[in-house]
């Protein structure tokens, strides 16, 4: 008797529409800050920001951004992260998006200080998800400037499949695996594999919900050529029904070059694929916004809010449907 596959989609019913993620160092004027009175706290900048835009997303993801790069204590965030999520009570959910999970690593290293940190948060903060892009975050126990793609090699791939089936049993919240970024100029990768048949294989392998950040499969697309009306070619390999979650954040084309900056700045091209990519993945959950950049008054950048709308339109409408 066969066996049928079940994706493990995280719990949430309905289409929760659109989402911010925030990407919140230590120390800048948008992130978390030493207040001497209140202790960890987001920055006057972020509350300006929420009481102007909170009521525009229903749900938020942060981030880790490490406070100690010494040791993992998740009591030592519990201040800072409460002081955020104090910020936006109406959310319908929340999730994590992880940055040491290291998915993409061929070598072997020890996971149980990062699973018993993670589902510590997952457990006081009740996080729906668990997101990281597949990659390289460290090597040799050096973290990279940027995350880099996994090995795009037979033995790569069965690496990433061995580490997420890991976390998948250890992690108290599924875990979505996102398309990894492929800008030219940033980063590089090794080995060969198509990314689009790469990715697919280790959904199917593994039964992960999948996130599509928009911005990283364009850094393919152009990668390989395939530019302006050339960007629809070969989507259909994607694992469209393993998709819970879209991410958009900043990006540019330079002299020819795709660049995620995460600047703010939405690209016609991302909304255009957005468009394209909504009615054909109908396991889609959540639409992300990634590091929105505003002004001292909490005010979205000027350059940013045409397709700031746009966006939100959208997905509104598709939320509605």
């Amino acid at each position: 008797m066969s066996v049928v596959s079940v994706i493990r989609f995280p719990d949430v019913k309905e289409k929760l529409g659109l989402g911010m993620g925030m990407d919140l160092p230590w120390g800048g004027d948008i992130g978390f800050m030493r207040d001497g009175s209140r202790g960890d706290t987001i920055t006057p900048k972020m509350h300006s920001f929420f009481s102007k835009y909170r009521e525009e997303f229903t749900y938020l993801f942060l981030a880790f951004q490490p406070k100690n790069r010494n040791v993992l204590r998740a009591e030592e965030y519990f201040q800072a992260y409460d002081s955020l999520f104090k910020e936006v009570p109406h959310l319908k959910c929340r999730a994590f998006h992880q940055t040491i999970l290291n998915m993409g690593s061929m070598e072997t290293y020890e996971k149980d200080e990062i699973i018993r940190f993670t589902n510590q948060l997952i457990d006081r903060y009740e996080f729906k998800w668990i997101v990281e892009d597949l990659g390289l975050w460290s090597i040799g126990g050096k973290t990279v400037p940027f995350p880099l793609p996994p090995y795009m090699t037979q033995e790569g791939l069965e690496a990433c499949i061995q580490n997420i089936r890991e976390y998948q049993d250890r992690l108290n919240a599924p875990l979505c695996v996102e398309f990894p970024g492929f800008t030219e100029g940033t980063n590089f990768y090794i080995g060969e594999m198509d990314a689009f048949d790469y990715f697919t294989t280790l959904a199917k392998e593994t039964n992960s919900p999948v996130t599509i950040d928009i911005g990283h499969i364009l850094s393919y697309q152009w990668l390989m050529g395939n530019t302006g009306e050339h960007m629809y070619k070969g989507l259909e390999r994607l694992p469209l029904d393993h998709c819970f979650e879209m991410h958009l954040s900043g990006c540019q084309i330079i002299r020819g070059k795709f660049r995620d900056l995460h600047h703010g700045i939405l690209l016609d091209e991302q909304i255009d694929l957005l468009e394209f990519l909504l009615p054909r993945c109908p396991n889609l959950k959540a639409v992300t916004y990634e590091d929105p950049k505003y002004t001292e008054e909490g005010i979205l950048i000027p350059k940013s809010q045409k397709n700031y709308v746009r966006m939100k339109e959208m997905v509104n409408e598709w939320a509605s449907m």
